[in-house]
């Protein structure tokens, strides 16, 4: 039947995923606070940037600040986990497919 290679598809998709997480990364610049430091004056001399993880952990908000390097992984986890999303989405709808048949 096309629904169960279908079914098959998706798994095979999921599957070769690696890294999953939820959230999302935000990318800022800060001001010091000392008067006679240049980020006080002009917005192109701020200090950063600085990469901050967003999620929710038992029903909480959590932020987390993280290095360039760990924002590049965490953005492939983040597009992963809202791959893998869709992916179950049109897995219910092939189920359900096939049940009602």
């Amino acid at each position: 039947m096309k629904a169960n290679r279908r079914i098959d598809s998706i798994r095979k998709q999921i599957l070769a995923l690696d890294f999953v997480a939820q959230g999302t990364i935000s990318k800022r610049t800060k001001v010091c606070g000392k008067p006679n430091c240049r980020c006080a004056q002009d917005p192109d001399a701020r200090h950063g940037p600085y990469y901050e993880w967003t999620r929710r952990d038992n029903g909480r908000y959590v932020h987390s600040v993280i290095s360039a390097e760990k924002a590049k992984q965490l953005a492939l986890a983040i597009k992963n986990h809202r791959k893998i999303q869709s992916l179950l989405a049109q897995w219910s709808k092939e189920s359900a497919r096939l049940i009602k048949m």
